[in-house]
């Protein structure tokens, strides 16, 4: 005998209501996502919609947890807040941007800020982009896509 589960989502809809019409959810299941915010609710926000969307990801709490984390296993795409006591995320970049280019680690700094210098900041230190908070699940995820397709 066959049980069906009708109210399971199937692959397809998950690639059509959570990840659009043109992406390969084969393409996602294999990316890791570096989150890193000392906001415990950031994190938890993010992780859930990046997990829903099937990405594999890892959390650190502020930039020193990051570049370990980093060292450890190298993610896809990292998102990077941009204000964290010690080392904030314009320095993590920077730092990054040593060994990693856009194409090989894209960065996207997530901020509260919004202000043309910290926009331009966070751009001239090395991040792919530069997103404002509070941001909807489907502008993060076009931008997690753009990013990952180079």
């Amino acid at each position: 005998m066959r049980i069906k589960f009708p109210h399971l989502y199937s692959l397809g809809n998950i690639q059509k209501s959570v990840l659009g019409r043109n992406t390969d959810i084969g393409d996602i299941l294999t990316k890791s996502v570096l989150i890193v915010d000392d906001e415990p609710m950031a994190r938890t926000l993010l992780r859930l919609t990046l997990v829903r969307a099937g990405f594999h990801v890892t959390e650190a709490e502020d930039g020193f947890d990051a570049l370990e984390k980093i060292q450890e296993s190298l993610p896809d795409i990292i998102l990077l807040d941009e204000m964290m006591p010690g080392l904030n995320g314009f320095s993590v970049c920077e730092i990054l941007r040593r060994d990693y280019d856009k194409e090989l680690l894209p960065i996207i700094m997530l901020s509260a800020r919004t202000d043309l210098e910290s926009v331009n900041k966070g751009l001239s230190v090395g991040a792919n982009t530069y997103l404002t908070k509070p941001i909807s699940r489907e502008e993060l995820m076009q931008h997690v896509k753009e990013a990952l397709a180079g």
